[in-house]
């Protein structure tokens, strides 16, 4: 059981009504933080959220940009957001995101006690839930990685690099169970990344799967040779993924 859950409140600026609903939070037992509705401010915090929440209680509140980034990494993560707002605000906010990632919605004026058990609930579904493993794909081919991290984000917690460097720096800041890393990159290929993660201490231990294409005996010797917890053919059907990565897991 983790001691105490985050919520990230986004909004326009910090405001009366924000600062009041921040106060409720932390007398509840979780912590909480406020952050403006702009990307770069999003980037840089969302990480440290269990849940966010976004508070639209201005004109403009909200934000197409600051919606499609949230939209972005809390699937990505596997988080919810709770939204809050008038009707008008709350349909055009949804539109922005997959219906898996909204928790709820609240209407303004907003019912703080409703909210409030909100999040209790939500306390006690992450206290009784099986944390996710986390798989980071790298890979050159963007829609070959989408393809993936579609197939795969009902299971597992799914992020995507298209390079080792981006891999790199992702890992700087995250935790992967599982690396799927593409073979055949160009630029930095799958070896040299791989030769790079196990040089660095943070990294050696993560376990690495090879996607290729090439399914001949000379290559798969080649691919095996350095050593990887194994190797998925890109032509692989979702099923057959699906029950390999559990075989893995399990």
């Amino acid at each position: 059981m983790k001691e105490q859950y985050t919520l990230m409140l986004v909004g326009l600026k910090e405001s009366f009504l924000t600062k009041a609903l921040e106060k409720k939070v932390a007398q509840t037992g979780w912590k909480e933080f406020f952050c403006p509705a702009e990307v770069s401010e999003l980037n840089a915090q969302i990480r440290k959220a269990d849940i966010v929440a976004y508070y639209m209680d201005q004109k403009d509140s909200a934000k197409a940009d600051a919606l499609h980034f949230l939209n972005e990494k809390l699937d990505e993560a596997g988080k919810q957001i709770i939204l809050i707002g008038e009707e008008a605000d709350l349909e055009f906010a949804k539109k922005h995101f997959e219906k898996n990632i909204v928790a709820t919605t609240f209407l303004r004026p907003l019912d703080t006690d409703a909210f409030l058990k909100a999040l209790q609930k939500k306390s006690q579904l992450y206290d009784n839930a099986e944390p996710k493993k986390s798989i980071l794909i790298v890979d050159d081919d963007t829609t070959y990685m989408g393809l993936i991290r579609g197939w795969l984000k009902e299971y597992y917690q799914v992020a995507m690099a298209n390079s080792g460097m981006q891999a790199l720096k992702w890992l700087a800041g995250n935790r992967a169970d599982l690396i799927l890393l593409d073979y055949e990159m160009p630029v930095t290929s799958g070896p040299q990344v791989l030769e790079m993660l196990r040089s660095e201490p943070d990294t050696r231990d993560i376990p690495v799967m090879f996607l290729t294409g090439k399914d001949d005996k000379e290559s798969v010797v080649k691919v095996l040779s350095l050593k990887p917890e194994g190797y998925l053919l890109k032509s692989i059907e979702k099923d057959k993924l699906i029950k390999e990565l559990g075989k893995f897991f399990s």
